[in-house]
C-alpha cells in the first residue's frame, strides 16, 4: 500500500471526513459532511472520491469498551458496504473507540494553546475522530 485513503466517522447526523497517505502513515482532517435524513451525502462522498482518488476506504467501528456493538454498530457496516458497492473500491472497518473523546480533548488542547479560540464545534470533533481512526489504521496495516 503506497496510497492514497480517505477515513470516515459514520454517523447518522454527521460524517467526519479525512485523508491520509500510507507511505507517512500520516492523516489529516478533510471535512464533517451533514447527513441527509440519517442517509450520508452520496454526492459529497462521490466528489471526494473522484477528488482524491484514493486506493482504499477506512470506516471507523462503532463498539462498547467491551467490544460488544453498539446500537449504531449495523448502520456503520452497512454504510462500509455500500462504499463498497458503489465505488468498488476496498473498504476496512476499524476499531474506533475512544476516538470522539480523543478528538475531543486534542481540540481543546490545541484552543488552549492558541490555535483556536471559538468554542469546540461537533463537526470539528467528527472530523478529528475520522483523522484518528485513518491514522491508528494507517499506523498498524500500511506496508
Amino acid at each position: 500500500m503506497k496510497g492514497v485513503f480517505l477515513g470516515f466517522d459514520y454517523g447518522t447526523k454527521r460524517l467526519g471526513v479525512a485523508v491520509g497517505q500510507a507511505v507517512t502513515r500520516s492523516s489529516n482532517p478533510l471535512c464533517t459532511l451533514e447527513a441527509q435524513r440519517e442517509k450520508p451525502d452520496w454526492d459529497m462522498i462521490t466528489n471526494l472520491i473522484h477528488e482524491w482518488q484514493p486506493e482504499g476506504l477506512v470506516v471507523g467501528l462503532p463498539v462498547h469498551m467491551d467490544g460488544t456493538e453498539q446500537a449504531i454498530t449495523a448502520r456503520a457496516k452497512r454504510f462500509a458496504r455500500q462504499l463498497e458497492g458503489r465505488f468498488g473500491l476496498p473498504v476496512h472497518l476499524a476499531d474506533e473507540r475512544l476516538s470522539s473523546r480523543e478528538a475531543k480533548s486534542i481540540i481543546k488542547h490545541n484552543r488552549q494553546i492558541g490555535h483556536r479560540r471559538r468554542k469546540t464545534e461537533k463537526h470539528d470533533v467528527d472530523k478529528v475522530a475520522a483523522t484518528l481512526i485513518l491514522q491508528r489504521w494507517l499506523e498498524t496495516h500500511a506496508d
